[in-house]
């Protein structure tokens, strides 16, 4: 997972529940004359069968640096880039209106940005916005009062100890129950503090100093803030030993634990749960506890370990998640590990990119529909949804030509590729913002209202029935996703633009570009664990037992196809912690040239462009679609905890695996390292 622009599905009820597609790593309208596969891009000295990534994009790689404030730079990125000069303009003239009407979406944008972009005025208030939550921190007498503080927290989108959110139940897609999920770390994840690999002993030790500053820019004497980090690195290192890892969690099946709070008083005794539950404002009745063995060792580290422990502990949360809204030198300290050190970022965003992102994050919808105004006709929403119906009927076809699945399973498979829903550009109903409080106070002050209107506005789905209109992602967002328990594809107005998607262009470079990443979504549906929910959205068992095995043995192979790929130095691909995005990969670009061949029977073949055929068009503009310049840093990142593989591998995977691609580019059988890996 990755975020684009700052929003609530960076939650781990997003990364749970939704599979995002992964164009802008854990970081729209391209630039102006891009029309489909471009020549321009490619490296001709390269031997396409031996290294199709460097042959379509080559030249634009070596062309393209890394700019200063990015950890990396693709299509997506200059994608973004765009859409960011479009929403700025949308941003600076809504804040230079004074004349919206008060309490209106248009007034709380720009309000929001206003504020966020009065430099002096949060320079002059420093630390001033975090006093009360430091007094309220400082207060904390018991363990009552102690799970009260997190509560609080909660609500604010801070995140100390554990994670808690609302999501559909998995077992009961109809239902939307409170989730508790691990958390509590400031670090990627758990390997970061466990690993004795030397890279990540170096980012421990550069951790534990960021914290340290961190402190003494709070106020905290040199001792007392070396003293307090050391405290911080015991306290997560505790916490990380007890979390499941990035693959553990891939299976849905082991963090489904539905409970009640007498249950998870049994089972993680310590913690006050009643009176955290109380605080928070989940109600008492059944929810879903992830991690039940982590949460059993918070219950014991209440116990455990002293008060003025956990007090450290929730002061560094706060410091940590208000930074970035708070006065320079904590944003620079901030950016100074998060950035450079864990990314390789070299200089921070502008703060106009910073605040935006923030109005996105809690003012998206808003934000969105004055996006739309802007850039998303509906000519473009007409022929995107032609293209899906289009990917639907070529998936169709492949799950009723396969041999290797039974009639009973291929019945329930085609009952759910018939129920999967569309989603496009934008939501039919836009949410309401009338209760978000927006005002000229701190800019981090309206950064934890929105938070806590977005809490809310979750909680208040407990009991109620289910919106199924609802969008998991901005309209702005150069992303897509499909979401397993809803069964349906969402795809934006943001990333519906040039490069990926583009009317003017010819069918072969659509197909390749925006068909893949429609291809990609739908399979997402039957990898490794979408598979495992009916077309309802329910978590069941709805193979058969030898259906299974068969899958099974099929996805292994992808598995060690991607694990055997180096992405930095040493460090290989986790082929299982990438394998549910790699089956995606390789049959999102074989659906998306079926639908190309159906796209164009009846019709005249096309002319060659530029010198290539249809075909070719067709994989240039998808492997053109990953281009990506990447820090080595950020490339540590996401091997060790994002479940996108790094973007050569995202072209060199799937090409080995498609037989249309040799053929189109007369590769010999094996040019192209072909492991004869794929399932759809």
């Amino acid at each position: 997972m990755f975020s684009t622009l700052r929003r609530r599905s960076s939650s781990p009820a997003f990364l749970f529940l939704i599979v995002a597609l992964g164009l802008i790593p854990p970081s729209l309208v391209a630039a102006e004359g891009a029309r489909g596969a471009d020549p321009s891009k490619m490296d001709p000295r390269i031997d396409p069968c031996q290294d199709f990534y460097l042959y379509a994009s080559g030249t634009w790689l070596a062309k393209n640096p890394i700019p200063p404030d990015r950890s990396s730079w693709g299509a997506g990125s200059e994608l973004q880039e765009q859409n960011f000069k479009v929403l700025r303009q949308i941003l600076e003239e809504t804040a230079a209106d004074r004349s919206a009407p008060a309490g209106s979406v248009k007034a709380k944008v720009g309000e929001f940005y206003r504020v966020g972009m009065d430099e002096s005025r949060i320079e002059k208030d420093g630390l001033k916005p975090l006093d009360a939550t430091f007094a309220g921190i400082a207060a904390i007498a018991d363990a009552d009062a102690l799970a009260r503080a997190i509560g609080r927290l909660h609500r604010q989108g801070t995140g100390p100890a554990f994670n808690v959110f609302v999501a559909q139940d998995s077992k009961k897609s109809t239902e939307t129950i409170g989730q508790l999920y691990q958390g509590g770390l400031g670090l990627p994840e758990r390997d970061y503090y466990l690993s004795d690999d030397p890279h990540m002993k170096e980012l421990r030790a550069k951790y534990q100093e960021h914290v340290r500053r961190m402190f003494e820019l709070a106020g905290d004497s040199p001792t007392v803030a070396a003293a307090n980090a050391q405290t911080v690195l015991d306290f997560e290192t505790r916490l990380a030993k007890a979390s499941m890892t990035p693959v553990e969690q891939r299976d849905p099946n082991a963090i489904y634990h539905r409970m009640s709070l007498a249950q998870l008083n049994g089972q993680a005794p310590g913690f006050a749960w009643k009176t955290y539950f109380s605080a928070v404002g989940l109600p008492e009745g059944e929810f879903n506890v992830g991690q039940p063995e982590f949460f059993k060792e918070v219950g014991v580290m209440t116990t455990q370990a002293p008060l003025k422990d956990w007090k450290t502990y929730l002061r560094w949360n706060v410091l940590n998640a208000s930074a970035p809204y708070l006065a320079s030198a904590l944003v620079n300290e901030h950016f100074k590990f998060y950035g450079q050190a864990l990314s390789g970022q070299k200089e921070l965003k502008d703060r106009w990119k910073r605040v935006l992102q923030a109005v996105d994050g809690e003012l998206g919808e808003g934000l969105g529909q004055l996006y739309v105004e802007k850039a998303f006709p509906p000519e473009a929403k007409a022929k995107a949804l032609a293209m899906v119906v289009n990917l639907k009927a070529a998936l169709g076809d492949r799950l009723r030509t396969i041999d290797w699945i039974g009639e009973d399973t291929r019945r329930q498979a085609l009952r759910k590729l018939d129920a999967i829903v569309v989603k496009i550009g934008y939501p039919d109903k836009w949410r309401d913002y009338s209760g978000l409080k927006v005002d000229g106070g701190s800019y981090l002050a309206n950064v934890r209202q929105g938070e806590e209107f977005e809490f809310q506005r979750n909680l208040n789905k407990i009991g109620k029935p289910l919106d199924r209109l609802e969008w998991g992602i901005t309209t702005p967002t150069v992303d897509a996703y499909y979401n397993p328990n809803l069964n349906e594809i969402v795809f934006p107005a943001g990333i519906l633009q040039p490069p990926f998607f583009d009317p003017k262009a010819d069918d072969a470079s659509n197909y390749g570009s925006m068909g893949a990443i429609i291809g990609h979504e739908l399979t997402h549906g039957f990898d490794d664990e979408g598979r495992q929910f009916d077309a309802d959205g329910n978590l069941k068992d709805w193979w058969t037992a030898e259906d299974v095995k068969r899958y099974k043995e099929r996805a292994d192979a992808i598995a060690r196809q991607y694990s055997a790929y180096v992405a930095v130095d040493d460090l290989h691909i986790n082929g299982e912690l990438t394998l549910g995005e790699n089956i995606a990969d390789i049959g999102g670009v074989k659906i998306a040239y079926v639908a190309l061949q159906k796209a164009l029977a009846g019709k005249p073949a096309p002319a060659k462009i530029d010198g290539l055929t249809a075909d070719q068009r067709f994989f240039l503009a998808f492997a053109q679609g990953w281009r990506r310049n990447t820090t080595p840093e950020s490339v540590r990142v996401q091997v060790a905890s994002d479940p996108h593989s790094p973007a050569p591998f995202r072209v060199r995977g799937p090409m080995a695996d498609t037989p249309a691609f040799s053929v189109a580019f007369g590769c010999a059988r094996g040019a192209t390292g072909s492991a004869n890996a794929e399932i759809w």
